[in-house]
């Protein structure tokens, strides 16, 4: 199983874990079909060209965990586009 995929596993777990790092959550993004579109500061934006669709993030400081409600939410986000698996599959 590829790195990513691991880190997609993780993110699928429940409860929604708290550990996942940033450069942890990029890879996914990467790995999803996600491009950078901008590094203003902390602020990170990723595009979806086929999907047309936009992620607003801001990097974790000082520490390098992403909180669990982003992870949640990305989660479901993911799932409801297709992405990933959704909870009705698992």
């Amino acid at each position: 199983m590829a790195t990513a995929e691991k880190i997609i596993a993780r993110i699928r777990a429940h409860p929604t874990p708290t550990n996942i790092k940033w450069n942890e959550l990029t890879l996914v993004l990467k790995h999803l079909g996600y491009r950078v579109l901008n590094n203003d500061g902390s602020r990170r934006r990723f595009h979806h060209a086929r999907l047309d669709h936009v992620i607003c993030l801001h990097r974790p400081h000082p520490g390098n965990e992403v909180k669990a409600v982003y992870i949640r939410q990305l989660r479901a986000t993911w799932e409801d586009m297709g992405l990933i698996p959704s909870e009705k599959t698992r």
